[in-house]
Parts: structure tokens; C-alpha cells; sequence
């Protein structure tokens, strides 16, 4: 079963790097294998990870890339909609590359993010009274508190399992 597993998500990361490539050239992007590496290192991760730990990733395969690149790079993915930043409190930027509608939970002590979804949150109406002059492009929601294992060291009682 686990190589049946390792083969579905090599092939499913497969054509997401070929979705990708086809979007940087719809946008007008080189498709560069440093703009690759970092796609790839964000899309076989299940972590939210910050330009940082990206970082760390692709330069095992790439030595001479700078944060600077990595950080950019993650950015225009943003800007593209191949990715998303995670919005929070605080803490550096981290960045998804899970496009289906999800939310997320940080865990406050851990700094952990999780992936959830429960539809209702989907169906989140935009205020009548914000003002006309704004235009509403994405609803999030995104809950904080303490996972599991950092609840069990803290005494708090409840079920968080996600």
C-alpha cells in the first residue's frame, strides 16, 4: 500500500509541477529550475513552512540561493495563486501550496499550523456595512490555540484534534 501511496503523490506532484510550469508561462514568468526546486520544496510538504526552512531545502540543491531569491520567489507564487501565505499573528510569513478550500490552526506554544476544513466556514458572508470602495478577494479563517501535545504539558483540557 505505501508504494501504491509514494507512487499517487510522486505522480500528483508531478502534474502539479507541469500545472505550474504552464502557469509561470501564462504570467509571463521564465519557468527557471531555481523557480521549480522552490515550487517543488512548498508542494511535497504537508508543513506551512516559512521562506526559511524553503531556504534550507533547495539550496541542498542549489548552494549559490540566496533567502533573498527563496523569499521573492515564494512571494510571486502568492501573487500568482500557485501559493498562499498563511496569515497569522506575528511570526515570519509561512506558505501554503494547498489550494483546495482548507483552514488552518496554530498552535501558539508550538508554532505548528494544521491544515482543517469545515465547510460552514466556506459559506462566510462579507459584511453589508464594509464600504463600497472595497473589494473582497479572499475569506480565511484561521484559528489559534494549543494542538494536542501542547495541550497534554499544559493541564488545558479539550479536544483538539483536527
Amino acid at each position: 500500500m505505501r508504494g501504491k501511496e509514494r507512487r499517487s503523490d510522486k505522480q500528483e506532484t508531478k502534474e502539479r509541477m507541469t500545472a505550474f510550469q504552464t502557469r509561470c508561462r501564462e504570467a509571463g514568468l521564465k519557468v527557471t529550475p531555481q523557480r521549480m526546486a522552490v515550487y517543488k520544496a512548498l508542494v511535497e510538504t504537508t508543513e506551512h513552512p516559512s521562506a526559511e526552512a524553503v531556504f534550507q531545502k533547495v539550496r541542498r540543491t542549489f548552494p549559490s540561493i540566496s533567502l533573498d531569491t527563496v523569499n521573492r520567489t515564494l512571494l510571486t507564487l502568492s501573487d500568482m495563486g500557485a501559493a498562499f501565505v498563511v496569515e497569522g499573528s506575528g511570526d515570519a510569513k509561512r506558505f501554503d501550496a494547498n489550494l483546495c478550500a482548507h483552514q488552518h490552526f496554530k498552535c501558539l506554544k508550538c508554532k505548528k499550523i494544521l491544515d482543517f476544513h469545515h465547510e460552514p466556514f466556506d459559506q462566510i458572508e462579507v459584511p453589508t456595512n464594509l464600504p463600497s470602495r472595497v473589494t473582497v478577494l479572499r475569506k480565511t479563517v484561521y484559528l489559534e490555540g494549543l494542538c494536542d501535545q501542547c495541550a497534554k504539558g499544559s493541564g488545558i483540557k479539550g479536544d483538539l484534534s483536527l
